[in-house]
């Protein structure tokens, strides 16, 4: 993993301009690390979906104090320093997905699966209620876990 602390982003938006959405709604964010362009992605999420990045966020850390963070590919990624990435967010127009890189493995398993084995998908959209005692307990199992290298 990159250094937890710097901020380090290329590429930043020019001031007083949001950053553009591509397609599907996911905001395009420079590539940094640290949570400043965390921040700056769940800023520039669209409508509804930014109060819940802002809380997705807030859960994270609560459940993995010590997470590291990113965006990566204009998604925001949480890990463990050392074990990789284990978590990511990303923006479609109707929802938005947190992928569990190890989500087989978490008990319960998030309920959406993927192409690939191991990666499970929870899925938030406008309105829904979060469980926010389950998240946190995913959170907590995935954080233990070996993580993505990306």
């Amino acid at each position: 993993m990159a250094d937890k602390t710097s901020s380090r982003a290329s590429g930043a938006a020019k001031p007083g301009k949001p950053p553009k959405l591509l397609s599907g709604g996911n905001p395009q964010i420079p590539k940094g690390y640290g949570d400043e362009p965390v921040q700056a992605y769940i800023a520039a999420m669209p409508g509804w979906k930014s109060a819940v990045g802002r809380r997705l966020d807030e859960l994270i850390v609560r459940a993995a104090p010590k997470v590291s963070k990113a965006v990566k590919w204009n998604s925001p990624l949480y890990g463990m320093e050392g074990q990789g990435w284990f978590l990511s967010i990303h923006c479609f127009n109707k929802y938005i997905k947190v992928a569990f890189f190890r989500g087989a493995s978490l008990d319960p398993a998030p309920p959406v699966e993927s192409r690939m084995a191991e990666t499970r998908y929870f899925h938030i959209h406008e309105g829904e209620a979060l469980d926010e005692k389950q998240f946190m307990n995913w959170v907590r199992q995935a954080s233990k876990l070996p993580g993505e290298k990306m």
